[in-house]
């Protein structure tokens, strides 16, 4: 077996598959925004600015 194999494997660079994306109007501003993937018609879609906006905030506290 050759070392140069798992060298050589690392250094490749795969490409992902282009996602199809979908036109949708924001929830919350009205702006037309691309998601990659098909709303539900149910739960509410938001562009990039509004979902920062709304996304919860984490809490890195560790546990003790």
């Amino acid at each position: 077996m050759s070392r140069d194999s798992g060298q050589e494997r690392r250094g490749r660079s795969y490409e992902r598959p282009s996602r199809e994306m979908f036109t949708v109007t924001c929830a919350d501003c009205g702006k037309e925004t691309q998601v990659p993937f098909k709303p539900d018609g149910v739960r509410p879609v938001y562009c990039r600015e509004c979902y920062q906006k709304r996304r919860p905030k984490r809490s890195y506290q560790s546990r003790e």
